[in-house]
């Protein structure tokens, strides 16, 4: 974490309806200028949080702030926030454009700014069609169009990648990575969790409304073990266990705990065993995710 304050602040959020508890005392910070993934399963109180960080849902208890205040007190907040928590609602029989017009013209922003998000968003091809021809992946570009017209410096976006063919959810990614890189910061929930990897700097992980691990990627991603694989398997696996490591021997495969790549490489070459892989064997986002969303009791970190 750098000095900059958090541009997101959640302290002690619940939500309360009736008897149902959705979210329970969450507390986070989201770094400036980063791309933050906000997951957990279905259900855990992702589009209540975002709903109330961005004043759309009164909290039973605790507090948001975006850029230090709460949004319904951001002077500017068009060109302060850019949000979009569900597929563009529009009228279908409207084209693209005009719906951005509307937009624009609702929030005092300039005509000119939606050639520019419909260029940043590359739907300018497609703006002047009846919104009831478009894709669900066309509704997410124009959605996204629409977070974009204030040119703001935070964006806040739930499940962006729904709709999305892979072509389209790699642009997503270097969109939201080109964002971060301009000093945008960017809060993004997603189920696609092998994308999520390949894009965020930090995570935010609540499970049953609750925080249960928040920090860096690679933080949470840490490695596992050393993966080595040799036609004398088995004789070094004897060898690594004769000096203490633990090992997993799986034909001409071992997974080592309690080591590093050098000490088995040199435990290879001692004797005279050919090496054919060898590398870091680290836990994948999606492994992590549902150990720590498996787990009721698991206890917030950060």
């Amino acid at each position: 974490m750098t000095g900059t304050a958090p541009a997101i602040v959640a302290t002690g959020l619940t939500k309360r309806y009736g008897d149902v508890t959705a979210v329970e005392d969450l507390s986070f910070e989201v770094r400036s200028g980063a791309v933050t993934g906000f997951l957990g399963p279905n259900g855990a109180g992702k589009t209540t949080t975002l709903r109330m960080v961005l004043g759309l849902a009164r909290p039973t208890a605790g507090s948001a702030t975006i850029l230090g205040r709460p949004f319904t007190e951001l002077p500017e907040p068009a060109h302060s926030v850019g949000a979009n928590l569900e597929i563009c609602g529009m009228h279908p029989g409207r084209s693209g454009r005009n719906h951005l017009l509307a937009l624009a013209a609702f929030a005092g922003l300039p005509a000119s700014r939606v050639d520019e998000v419909l260029d940043l968003v590359e739907m300018r091809d497609a703006a002047d069609r009846r919104a009831g021809g478009y894709s669900t992946g066309m509704r997410q570009r124009l959605g996204l169009a629409a977070t974009l017209l204030g040119d703001p410096e935070v964006l806040v976006l739930d499940e962006p990648a729904n709709g999305l063919d892979p072509q389209g959810i790699r642009w997503l990614r270097d969109f939201l990575r080109a964002a971060a890189a301009q000093g945008r910061t960017v809060l993004v929930s997603s189920h696609v969790l092998s994308e999520v990897e390949q894009t965020v700097d930090d995570v935010v992980v609540i499970h049953r409304g609750r925080l249960v691990r928040s920090g860096s990627i690679a933080s949470l991603i840490t490695a596992t073990g050393v993966r080595v694989r040799s036609p004398r398997a088995a004789e070094l696996a004897a060898a690594l266990e004769r000096e203490g490591a633990e090992v997993r021997l799986d034909g001409t495969l071992l997974i080592v705990q309690g080591r590093t790549t050098d000490e088995v490489g040199d435990a290879a070459f001692a004797i005279g065993a050919p090496v054919h892989e060898l590398a870091v064997e680290a836990a994948s986002l999606e492994e992590v995710f549902f150990h720590l969303t498996s787990d009721p009791e698991a206890s917030a970190a950060t």
